[in-house]
């Protein structure tokens, strides 16, 4: 057979016929199927042998050139947190990888609510629907929208909140472990009071975090768990709440904290400045997403990382398999996250 060109700029020992193999977990046999445009291979497997095929840099034969598979919603909160883009991005990456085309629907304030997009989805024929940090992360919200977009056998995963009403796969970080990694991280530093900024108790991520806390203080520190949960702030995942979040826990004499976003650390890292402290000397912050540039502030954050692209690649993954017939588990996908340290986090000052 004749492999598809490389592009011009490609280095010497370009992928053959068996890298394509590897890269798209199929045998030699049914890669050279796949590119020579032979019946007898199953959707899936051909599309991620054409996903290999763009991956790996080679140009489609013409024949092959993708014609999209169909179309997936992304229903977003928003787009000024970044780490909401930096899932679409991955998201829309991998769809396009195997074919469909990505829609992304964001509830913007005062535009449309969830279910509104999802009706103006379901209105486009969209082969399934791909949620983020959506009304399933928020406990009182009514889970009948979600039993009902299932009983209408559209897909859908949702991602970052879980529900066990709710018949669906479910993609979410370790909440709790990324929580205690963080206060490992502090009591290591000599910190023995820290707070935790994080958003309102209704939410999943939100009530995780605060178990992961003060089962960490008690664990780490024996503070007793009431005592515990006074040093947990609850406020909005914004960098205003940050800032009031980190004035009350300052006012608990609280040398280090942790927050439940990235932009809630910028926040407590202002209000510390404000009152005429220093990050790290006097106090540490600790972030959660490890969003784009969060490096590049002053300091650089200390965070947890996100484990975006696992995350997202399961939630595509977990959907194509939903409209490809082939439901697969209806239950909680965990990933482990990462502890990044940066230069917010310091040594407990003495006194």
């Amino acid at each position: 057979m004749t492999l598809p060109s490389a592009p011009r700029d490609a280095h010497r020992g370009a992928p053959r016929l068996l890298d394509i193999a590897a890269q798209a977990g199929v045998s030699e046999a049914t890669a050279s199927r796949v590119l020579n445009g032979k019946a007898g291979v199953a959707n899936g497997t051909r599309r991620r042998v054409l996903a290999a095929l763009d991956v790996l840099g080679y140009e489609r034969p013409t024949r092959l050139k993708r014609r999209s598979a169909g179309l997936v919603g992304l229903v977003i909160p928003e787009l000024t947190n970044p780490i909401f883009p930096a899932f679409a991005q991955v998201i829309e990456q991998v769809l396009a990888g195997h074919g469909y085309t990505p829609m992304l629907c964001t509830q913007m304030p005062g535009g449309a609510t969830e279910d509104e997009l999802v009706e103006q989805l379901e209105d486009r024929g969209v082969s399934g629907i791909i949620f983020l940090s959506g009304l399933h992360a928020d406990m009182t919200a009514d889970t009948a929208r979600y039993r009902e977009l299932a009983h209408r056998k559209v897909p859908f995963v949702l991602v970052n909140g879980y529900n066990e009403d709710i018949p669906v796969s479910f993609v979410s970080p370790d909440d709790r472990s990324a929580v205690r990694m963080a206060v490992r991280h502090l009591v290591d530093l000599g910190h023995e009071r820290i707070g935790l900024a994080i958003g309102p108790t209704r939410y999943v991520p939100s009530r995780r975090k605060a178990e992961g806390f003060t089962a960490a203080l008690h664990g780490m520190l024996g503070l007793p768990r009431a005592e515990a949960e006074r040093l947990v702030q609850r406020t909005l995942f914004t960098v205003e709440g940050g800032q009031a979040a980190a004035g009350a826990l300052l006012d608990l004499g609280c040398t280090a904290m942790v927050c439940g976003s990235d932009l809630m650390a910028l926040g407590a890292v202002r209000t510390v400045r404000e009152r005429g402290l220093t990050v790290p000397g006097d106090v540490s912050v600790v972030g959660f997403d490890d969003s784009q540039l969060i490096a590049f502030t002053d300091p650089p954050l200390t965070t947890v990382r996100q484990p975006v692209q696992a995350m997202a690649t399961a939630a595509v993954g977990a959907l194509l398999e939903e409209i490809d017939g082939n439901p697969v588990q209806r239950t909680e996908f965990v990933f482990q996250p990462e502890l990044v340290v940066r230069g917010s986090t310091g040594v407990c000052p003495e006194g």
